[in-house]
């Protein structure tokens, strides 16, 4: 049986190569599947979820769903994003996350837009892991738990969280605890 399966994987990624594709979705996984049955009878006969398995594991491009094929064709746009060692860093990224979620309206790319949330929701549970971290200097874990309330009223209220930021910048308490390196200078310009 393992014959069987060398074989098998040798015969799909010898068919892929005959295609030629720089990445895989369905439609070639398919015309891989039909090829394979084609040539080589019952012993090529092979499901789609199999194919893609292999030529995963061959370190090929396989774009299955639609959200896949938002993250390959924005990988630039992606690439990058959480950056946020201090809060000037996180007031940056978050409002590149929130110019892309804008463009992806625009453009209509739900699978793009739930990938910049899914980023989002990712940096928020970073920000909080650090935070929770007594290892980490208290400071820097207070800055960290302001950052992850930041993503999470991005995550819940994106249209005034810029609004809401400006005004939390300027509050007593905020002043108080992150002074000028917390970005007040920005809120009074």
């Amino acid at each position: 049986m393992t014959d069987t399966l060398k074989t098998k994987k040798a015969m799909i990624l010898d068919a892929a190569q005959a295609l030629g594709a720089e990445r895989f979705t369905p439609a070639e996984i398919e015309q891989l599947r039909r090829k394979l049955l084609a040539e080589h009878g019952p012993e090529g006969k092979t499901g789609a979820d199999y194919i893609a398995e292999v030529l995963k594991d061959a370190g090929l491009k396989v774009v299955l769903t639609q959200q896949e094929e938002a993250e390959e064709q924005y990988e630039e746009e992606f690439d990058d994003l959480l950056h946020f060692r201090t809060l000037e860093d996180a007031e940056v990224c978050l409002t590149r996350l929130d110019e892309l979620v804008q463009k992806f309206r625009k453009q209509g790319e739900r699978a793009a837009i739930e990938r910049v949330l899914e980023i989002a929701r990712l940096g928020r549970r970073r920000a909080e892991m650090i935070a929770r971290n007594p290892k980490v200097e208290a400071a820097k874990r207070a800055e960290k738990m302001e950052i992850a309330n930041w993503f999470r009223i991005w995550l819940e209220t994106p249209d005034a969280f810029f609004d809401w930021l400006d005004v939390r910048k300027q509050s007593p308490e905020y002043r108080e605890q992150f002074g000028d390196s917390g970005g007040a200078e920005a809120a009074a310009e």
